[in-house]
Formats: C-alpha cells, structure tokens, sequence
C-alpha cells in the first residue's frame, strides 16, 4: 500500500501547485489509510509535509511578485496562535474517549477523521460552486477588514492545529472575498500562510510524539515538491474553473466515502 501512498503524494503535490490549497485534504487520508498512520499522528505529519510543501511553493510565487505579504501576515499572526495553542494544549488533554454518543464511545482519533470529513465535504462544495469576488469588499473599511482577516485566520488556525490541514480551502476564500485580491496573489499568498502556521503547528506538536519518521516525512514532502512544480505548469494549460471543479468532486467522492467509514466504526 505504501507504494500507491507515494503515487498518491504526487497528486498532493499537484492540489497545492494548481490551486494553493487542498494538499492536507488529500495527505491525511493517504497517510492513515495507505501507509496506516494513526490518525493523531497523521495530523501532525500532515503538518510538517504539507508545510514544507507550501514554503517551497510559496517561495516561487514570490519570486514572480505574487505574494501579497502584507496581508498574508495580517492574516497569519492570529493564525500561529490558534494553531500552535491547539496542537500544542487542546489536543494533548482531550480524553480518549472523548465523549460517549449514547451507548458508542467516540474516540480521538475517531472524532479527527469525522471532522475531516465533514470539512472535505464542505471545501468540496465550495470549490464545486466556485466563489465570486465580493463586490462588497472594497467598500468594507479598514479597520473591519482587519477584524475580519485577523479572525478568519484565528478560526483557520484552530481548525488547522485540531485535524492538521494547511486550511488553504479556506484561506482563499477568505483572501478573495474579504480582501477582493486577485486570484492568483491569493493562491501564492495562501501557500505561504500554510507554510508558516503548518510548520508552526508542527514544532508544538514534536513536544508530544515520542518518536518522528524523518525519513519517511522527507521522502513524502520531495514526491510532493516534484508534484508541485509540475502543478505550476499545468495551471497555464488547464482552465482555473474547470480545475477546481474537477478536485471539488474528487474531494467530495472522498470525503463521503471517508465518513461512511467513520460511521461504520462507531
């Protein structure tokens, strides 16, 4: 199975290069169900492989000028808290069993992957849908549009450090629509918010895992990197819509059938 983990890795790659976001949507199943990681510790390789990932991307759009940094770190401040915070605190003290529905115990690591889940489901239907630069966004003064970048990425962050997503899917819309930036600043400015708060996410993290597979992080994060860059040349061949809606029902399909599973198990 670890072979069609490492072919999977690639696909990863590609979400992140093409779209800037999506790569933890897709490395968290490959991880737990491929190469049979538990799902706590899945979380937290995500973070480090998806972090390592994005930077590399990110750095590549800088060097075109399509970074907005500004923004990036308005957004990304709040978001390093949340994230750091929930790694590092709220995920270590959370009982295992974390609560019993009726008669069914619903363990950690049972409740990472339902949230997944659900969460792949709604990314899913938004990129299926597509989204539209607010009209409203350049009449929004200021100091509202701070409030609301700064708790976007508070919100992200926290949703990143509880099921190890990078948040790109949310990231995005939130730049696009709050802030009215142009879609392909938004993608290289998302990568390198996924970059830092992931790698952030990461190092809180470390404190409580007894033991790391570098070797294994490492192999993935390159098959991932060369998937990237290959990302990056598709997206002036294939058409911004008609990508995000071909992963929009890639990651439906899968979060469904993730769910199914979940529900299977309780």
């Amino acid at each position: 199975m670890e072979l069609y983990g490492y072919i999977a890795s690639i696909f990863m790659g590609l979400s992140l290069g093409m779209i800037g976001g999506g790569g933890s949507i897709l490395t968290v199943p490959i991880l737990v169900y491929l190469f049979a990681i538990t799902p706590v510790l899945a979380t937290a390789y995500s973070l480090f492989i998806v972090g390592l990932t994005a930077l590399v991307g990110g750095l590549s759009y800088l060097k075109k000028k399509e970074v907005d940094l500004k923004t990036g770190f308005i957004f990304a401040v709040p978001s390093f808290i949340g994230v750091y915070v929930t790694r590092a605190y709220v995920v270590p003290i959370l009982p295992d069993p974390v609560f019993v529905l009726g008669s069914t115990p619903i363990s950690k690591a049972l409740l990472i992957m339902s949230v997944f889940a659900i969460l792949m489901l709604g990314a899913s239907l938004s990129m299926i849908r597509g989204s539209k630069t607010s009209t409203q966004s350049k009449s929004i003064s200021d100091a509202k549009r701070l409030i609301l970048i700064s708790a976007e990425g508070l919100i992200v962050g926290a949703i990143t450090g509880f099921v190890g997503a990078g948040g790109g899917f949310l990231i995005i819309p939130a730049l696009v629509l709050l802030v009215g930036m142009p879609m392909k600043i938004a993608v290289g400015t998302s990568l390198f918010i996924i970059a830092a708060k992931s790698l952030l996410g990461f190092i809180g993290d470390v404190q409580h895992q007894p033991y790391i597979d570098w070797q294994l992080l490492f192999t993935i994060a390159g098959i991932a990197i060369a998937g990237l860059f290959l990302g990056m040349k598709l997206t002036k061949r294939i058409s911004e819509k008609t990508l995000k809606k071909s992963f929009g029902y890639f990651v439906l399909v899968m979060g469904a059938l993730i769910l199914f599973d979940q529900i299977k198990k309780m």
